[in-house]
């Protein structure tokens, strides 16, 4: 019983890792995508946050309004990359590609986060892109190598998990145009109602009610402290809300992911 437990573990994780790796070449090959989707972030970071913060109406805590928002507007960029990922599941769907992966004998959740977590690559990507230009606008980072990878390690794995979500959205919608209306309504809102932007304590009740539902809130909190303030008091409960949102996703994903084909 040990030993099929354990090749089924193998199998498991080699499908997944083959995804991966199948989405880093990919990104090898082309960066364009990235590359445009980091103008947006940039545009917040050099417009938006000079000029807001110049007001000095929000609250920050004595960090600087423009290092505030850069971990919101970071997740906001990843995580945006990982909600369209479900596009990639539509094309596969209508080329035939999906269909063969759907009926090979890989495991469906193994599969399903594979291909999170290949988003979560992408995600990766857009970070490494989009630091440097905050440093040049004069974003103060925590130069700190440990930090930093934990940043990035969470940045990944919620990515994924919003990729996650755009695979659950694809099995139900399997149209691209329906699919790319309800990406933005689905981004936007979380983005909102959560600490990217403002402290959740200056909200109206009611959306401080959804914004500590919101996982947005607790990655843009965790990147915060690694990356901007330093204070990690709320770094185990972020990490743990993250990671019960990602296996709920996952779960629903895999349970609906044959959907997907019908």
């Amino acid at each position: 019983m040990f030993g099929r437990a354990l090749e089924y573990a193998s199998e498991w994780l080699r499908v997944a890792f083959a995804l991966i790796e199948l989405e880093f070449r990919r990104l090898m090959h082309d960066r364009t995508e990235i590359y445009l989707r980091a103008f947006q972030p940039i545009l917040w970071l050099v417009l938006f946050g000079p000029v807001l913060g110049a007001l000095k109406a929000i609250p920050t805590g004595g960090v600087p309004y423009i290092d505030y928002i850069m971990p919101g507007v970071l997740i906001q960029s990843t995580t945006m990359v990982a909600i369209l990922f479900g596009l990639i599941m539509i094309w596969e769907r209508e080329t035939g590609v999906l269909k063969k992966l759907v009926a090979s004998p890989s495991p469906r959740m193994a599969i399903v986060i594979g291909r999170s977590f290949a988003a979560g690559v992408r995600a990766l990507f857009q970070t490494i892109f989009i630091i440097p230009v905050a440093l040049i606008i004069g974003v103060q980072v925590i130069f700190n190598p440990l930090y930093f990878l934990l940043a990035l390690a969470v940045i990944f794995v919620s990515a994924g998990g919003f990729a996650g979500l755009s695979i659950l959205v694809a099995s139900a919608l399997k149209s691209r145009e329906r699919f790319i209306g309800l990406g933005s309504a689905i981004m936007f809102p979380l983005f909102f109602a959560s600490n990217s932007l403002y402290p959740i304590e200056v909200m109206p009740q009611l959306i401080q009610w959804f914004a500590r539902i919101n996982p947005m809130t607790y990655m843009v909190s965790a990147v915060r402290g690694l990356m901007i303030t330093g204070d990690l008091t709320g770094l185990p409960a972020d990490i743990a809300a993250i990671l019960i949102f990602d296996i709920v996703i996952f779960a629903i994903a895999a349970k609906s992911f044959s959907h997907i084909m019908e």
